[in-house]
């Protein structure tokens, strides 16, 4: 059996919403969630009040779901947008979910949003959800787990729906001006799965449709691996992570961005943790086998 480490997520930064902005800022929630000027203008104020090298957007992990047909409760000044309730009772009816409509909807606002602010010279992380986390707002988790025992294949079918169109969020990402692709999905870690599932998620998804997300990779996109993720690859011997050199000591957020066009993937540390610094000059690129 593979051995995957587990990643501890800990990090300083706003990992969503900060009261302490929200409060100085002249929006209304949770309407300033929904629109892309909003959207802007609160990724900003987030950006510099964590001194970080780059703004995030969405505010939370329920895009992709909501514009599959997932019920969101948008939050307020205190906390961002959440699942309300689930609109499936069973993993066949996720196959009948629709695909994503990237011209309307709060997907295609955090899309305009991207936009606003790399025209304003600010680089961007966008946050794209894996299965697990989409799953989590859709369904029970219990019934995931249970057709994942009992039902191996239609998990298999129901891994690539939801992979396709994350695939397709990402591309068109990329028309969107955006350059740095945050690929997580920490709901479907080891600490959760165990290694056994874990590892049958890498062969039966992970592997193949981060081959396919390489391909999106290229001289002005770098794809953001959560570690939890990259463990997995390393454990299941899917992928080994390559030294590659800076110029210079940096924040881990800043070398993201220097090796734009210069890597694929990263993915040795959090994007979230602001203050992770990379004295030795050396950046790991994960590389698939």
């Amino acid at each position: 059996m593979a051995e995957i480490k587990d990643f501890n997520c800990t990090y300083d930064n706003s990992a969503g919403i900060n009261e302490k902005v929200t409060k100085d800022l002249n929006l209304t929630f949770p309407d300033a969630y929904l629109h892309a000027d909003t959207m802007a203008v609160l990724a900003a104020a987030l950006k510099e009040h964590d001194g970080a090298a780059f703004c995030e957007l969405p505010f939370c992990h329920t895009v992709e779901a909501e514009a599959m047909g997932g019920v969101i409760n948008y939050g307020n000044e205190k906390a961002g947008p959440r699942a309300k309730e689930y609109v499936c009772s069973s993993v066949e009816e996720l196959l009948a979910l629709p695909g994503i409509d990237f011209a309307n909807g709060r997907i295609h606002e955090v899309l305009k949003a991207c936009r606003i602010l790399r025209e304003r010279g600010e680089h961007v992380v966008l946050q794209v959800s894996g299965p697990f986390t989409i799953l989590n707002v859709l369904i029970d988790p219990k019934h995931v787990f249970k057709a994942m025992r009992k039902k191996p294949e239609l998990m298999k079918e129901v891994f690539w729906k939801l992979g396709n169109e994350i695939l397709r969020f990402m591309e068109e990402a990329k028309k969107w001006g955006v350059q740095l692709i945050s690929y997580a999905d920490s709901s479907g870690g080891v600490n959760i799965l165990g290694p056994k599932m874990a590892q049958q998620v890498v062969e039966d998804f992970t592997y193949d449709f981060l081959k396919k997300v390489e391909a999106l990779t290229d001289s002005k996109t770098l794809v953001l691996l959560c570690p939890k993720t990259t463990f997995t690859l390393l454990g299941t011997e899917k992928a080994v992570m390559k030294d590659r050199e800076l110029p210079e000591p940096m924040y881990y957020g800043e070398a993201c961005i220097h090796m734009i066009g210069n890597a694929g993937f990263a993915g040795q540390m959090c994007i979230k943790n602001i203050g992770y610094r990379l004295e030795n000059k050396i950046f790991k690129e994960i590389v698939l086998r």
